[in-house]
């Protein structure tokens, strides 16, 4: 099982790759597998990786704007 991937079968498959998929749809193809990969990825980290401590956070009202001056202006007289 160890000859399996030798350098001559990876060449052999990607001339049979080339021949089937053609020069415009490798790129999209292997773009799909590394963004597949990195998905999958992300999702074992997600499941292995315990979750992170809730933290305890206390949600104020917002503080009101600074109250007016309760003193009548008198109107100047001149």
């Amino acid at each position: 099982m160890g000859d399996l991937l030798q350098p001559w079968h990876l060449i052999v498959l990607a001339v049979v790759a080339f021949l089937l998929f053609g020069a415009k749809r490798l790129p999209e193809l292997g773009k799909g597998l590394g963004e597949g990969l990195k998905g999958f990825r992300e999702g074992i980290r997600g499941i292995t990786d315990p979750p992170p401590p809730a933290q305890n956070v206390q949600q104020s009202a917002p503080a009101a704007p600074p109250a007016a001056p309760t003193t009548p202006v008198e109107p100047k007289q001149g």
